[in-house]
């Protein structure tokens, strides 16, 4: 189970580029939009951060 959610972590991290690639992309045609992604990259680097601490949590509680 711990295996999914190691995936899930990088899954977030992945998310995390795209939404910093897609912020660069538009940021000199629509600059609120940019912010919009710029918001959801921080909000998926903080939940793989927090998923990592959380299952790593979960695996020293099951050992």
């Amino acid at each position: 189970m711990s295996k999914y959610f190691k995936y899930f972590e990088y899954a977030y991290l992945f998310f995390a580029a795209l939404f910093l690639y897609k912020s660069f992309n538009v940021w000199n045609t629509d600059r609120s939009n940019a912010y919009f992604f710029l918001f959801f990259a921080a909000v998926a680097v903080g939940m793989y951060f927090f998923k990592r601490r959380f299952r790593k949590k979960y695996e020293q509680r099951n050992k």
